[in-house]
């Protein structure tokens, strides 16, 4: 049996999924909440993630709180399971990308959207990426994505004539109400104001 300490990888696996047998000589911690991320974590220069993009969201957050951001990641997703993706992420050389975080400290890794509350057609508000206005009045969305390389992310109104993307560091809305999807995953809660930006550090992808 291959051990953490041979390889420095280790492999979190999220949820029932099975882990490609490729992997299945390395460690592996089945994660049920964040002290099983912290586990997975602990001593390792290597984190196979075996997960959908809202689990590599929260091994990235994880990793901001614990100040771990540089352990390379290696994504190994649903839609990415075939023998090149795997070997990847075994042999792969890590690259330093943007890392995008919303204003309460959750990573976003595939994209958020920015829609309209229940009962209502429309975001009633304005939102701009760094200095340039992305809307202002009402539209039905918006959706913000990472980009693999500087400024970090970028963003645009869903629907009607204004689909261009615009990028920045950071985009902002202030709104008489929305609700917050990010990675697939819609926030408990109506809000007034939302942020995505770049986090100082990026995180070390594998793939």
């Amino acid at each position: 049996m291959t051990t953490q300490t041979e390889t420095g990888i280790t492999v979190a696996v999220f949820g029932d999924r099975r882990v490609p047998r490729a992997l299945a000589a390395l460690p592996a911690t089945r994660i049920g909440d964040p002290a099983g991320i912290d586990a997975a974590a602990a001593g390792v220069r290597r984190l196979v993630v075996v997960g959908d993009e809202a689990d590599l969201a929260a091994v990235l957050s994880r990793l901001i709180r614990k100040d771990l951001l540089d352990i390379e990641v290696a994504p190994v997703l649903p839609d990415g399971w075939n023998p090149l993706r795997v070997r990847c992420a075994l042999t792969g050389v890590a690259r330093r990308v943007p890392l995008i975080r919303d204003d309460t400290g959750t990573v976003l890794v595939g994209a958020a959207l920015w829609v309209p509350p229940a009962g209502a057609a429309t975001i009633h508000g304005e939102a701009v990426v760094d200095d340039t206005m992305l809307f202002d009045g009402a539209v039905t969305g918006v959706r913000i994505e990472p980009t693999p390389q500087l400024p970090g992310l970028r963003a645009r109104v869903l629907g009607g004539s204004r689909r261009r993307w615009v990028t920045g560091r950071a985009a902002q809305l202030g709104t008489t109400g929305a609700l917050v999807v990010r990675d697939g995953v819609p926030g408990a809660r109506e809000v007034k104001r939302s942020t995505f930006y770049r986090h100082t550090t990026g995180w070390l992808r594998v793939g």
